[in-house]
């Protein structure tokens, strides 16, 4: 295949691509959603950590 035959194909199939990848974008959400999931994603990871740490003491204790 000639490479300018394969250009214009590549340019072609890649626009087609980009047109159909206009539909499935994702629409913009507001900042204060995007506040609000980053908040839920820190306190996640906060927790996770309190478990790490928290784990050793617990382990620690035996009843007499």
């Amino acid at each position: 295949m000639h490479a300018d035959v394969h250009h214009l194909l590549h340019a072609a199939e890649s626009a087609e691509l980009r047109s159909k990848a206009g539909e499935f974008r994702l629409p913009r959400t507001s900042l204060r959603t995007r506040v609000g999931w980053t908040l839920v994603e820190v306190g996640l990871r906060l927790t996770a950590q309190g478990r790490e740490t928290a784990a050793p003491r617990a382990a620690a204790f035996h009843p007499a």
